[in-house]
C-alpha cells in the first residue's frame, strides 16, 4: 500500500466534521497526506500550491468546477472522490479527457432515502397518517372510519425507476408481504425478477399499485412523467410518494386529485421547491409534505464520509474505485 496526496474541495469547510468523525479521519490519515487547507474556490490564496501536488480530490457540496483550466493547475490528479451524489454540476468533459477516475457516494446517500420510502410506504398502506388526523379531530374510537382498503398484507407497491434508491427500496421491502411492480425502461423482466419485482409498463403499474413511489432521475424525458393522464390511472385512495425530483410530477394535476379526496400524496420534493406559502397542499387532508429531508442528514452524513474514505483506501491499495461514475451513464442518472 502506498500513501496518496489528497485535498478536500467543497464550498463549506464546516461540513467536514459532519462528514468525517474522528475514526474516519484517522482512517484517511493512515493512507493519505491531506492538505491542511480546504479548496473552497478555484482561485483562493494557496490553491495553486495545493493543486501542484494533489493526486486525489475529495469533493463535497459546492466544489470548484473541474474544467480544463482548473485541471491544468493540477497535473497529478488521478481521482475525484465525491462525498455526495451527483457529480454533474462540477465534473466536466476535461475530467474524462484526462482519464481521471470519478467516484460518488450516491449509493450511501440512497440508503436514508430508501429507509424514508419504506417507512412512508408502510404508513400509507396502514393509513396511519389519516387515522392519526381523524383521531385528533374526534378524540374517540367511534364516530369515524377509514374508507377501505387499508393494511399492508398484500399491499401492491409500484416503483418507478430501478435507481440506486429504487434497488435499496426493493431490498428493504423483501421481508414484507407486499407485491412489488417495477417500471424502468432499462430493466428487463429477468433482471426485475432477480431484484424481487415484476416488470410492467408505467400505465399498468399506476393502475395496479396501492402506493406508487418515484425513483427516476430528472431528465428531459422524465419531465412531468406523472401528469394528469397518469394520475387518472391511479386507483381511488392510492398514494403517490415522491422522494426523487419534483419535476417528475405535474404539481397542479396532483393538487387537484388530492383536494378532490381521490388520491393521497407524500412529497419530500416538489416543483417548485419549496411550494409557495399559500399553496393548498400544505395541510390538505391526504397530503404530507416534508422539506427535502429524505436524503442524508445529521449523523447519516457520516456514511458519505466513510464511503469516500473507503474509496481513498482502495486507491492507496492499488485497487479500482468501488463506486465509479462513468460518463456514458450520466445521461440517464441523477
Amino acid at each position: 500500500m502506498s500513501r496518496v496526496r489528497a485535498a478536500f474541495a467543497l464550498r463549506d469547510p464546516d461540513l467536514l466534521p459532519e462528514l468525517f468523525d474522528d475514526a474516519t479521519r484517522a482512517r484517511l490519515a493512515a493512507v493519505a497526506d491531506v492538505a491542511a487547507q480546504v479548496v473552497t474556490t478555484a482561485d483562493g490564496p494557496g490553491v495553486d500550491e495545493i493543486l501542484r501536488d494533489v493526486e486525489v480530490l475529495v469533493t463535497g457540496w459546492g466544489p470548484p468546477r473541474l474544467d480544463a483550466a482548473f485541471l491544468a493547475r493540477a497535473p497529478h490528479v488521478r481521482a475525484v472522490v465525491h462525498t455526495a451524489g451527483t457529480v454533474k454540476s462540477f465534473v466536466t468533459d476535461a475530467v474524462w479527457a484526462r482519464g481521471i477516475a470519478v467516484s460518488s457516494a450516491a449509493t450511501a446517500n440512497a440508503r436514508p432515502v430508501a429507509e424514508y420510502t419504506l417507512a412512508m410506504t408502510l404508513l400509507a398502506g396502514k393509513r396511519v397518517l389519516e387515522s392519526a388526523a381523524a383521531y385528533g379531530r374526534h378524540r374517540s374510537f367511534s364516530g369515524w372510519h377509514l374508507t377501505p382498503p387499508h393494511g399492508n398484507n398484500g399491499l401492491v407497491v409500484g416503483l418507478v425507476g430501478a435507481s440506486r434508491t429504487g434497488r435499496q427500496v426493493l431490498e428493504l421491502l423483501a421481508p414484507f408481504d407486499t407485491e412489488v411492480l417495477l417500471h424502468d425502461p432499462f430493466v428487463d423482466a429477468t433482471e426485475a425478477g432477480a431484484l424481487g419485482a415484476t416488470a410492467v409498463g408505467l400505465d399498468e403499474l399506476l393502475r395496479r399499485s396501492d402506493v406508487v413511489s418515484l425513483h427516476a432521475p430528472a431528465l428531459p424525458e422524465t419531465y412531468r412523467l406523472i401528469g394528469a393522464r397518469e394520475l387518472a390511472l391511479m386507483g381511488d385512495h392510492s398514494t403517490l410518494l415522491n422522494t426523487a425530483r419534483g419535476q417528475l410530477v405535474d404539481t397542479a394535476a396532483l393538487t387537484a386529485e388530492v383536494l378532490a379526496g381521490r388520491l393521497r400524496a407524500i412529497l419530500d420534493v416538489t416543483d417548485p421547491e419549496p411550494l409557495p406559502a399559500d399553496h393548498p397542499l400544505y395541510g390538505a387532508p391526504g397530503a404530507l409534505l416534508t422539506p427535502h429531508v429524505a436524503g442524508s442528514l445529521g449523523n447519516e452524513l457520516r456514511r458519505l464520509g466513510a464511503s469516500a474514505v473507503a474509496e481513498v483506501e482502495r486507491l492507496a491499495a492499488g485497487l479500482d474505485l468501488a463506486h465509479v461514475v462513468l460518463p456514458e451513464h450520466l445521461a440517464r442518472t441523477a
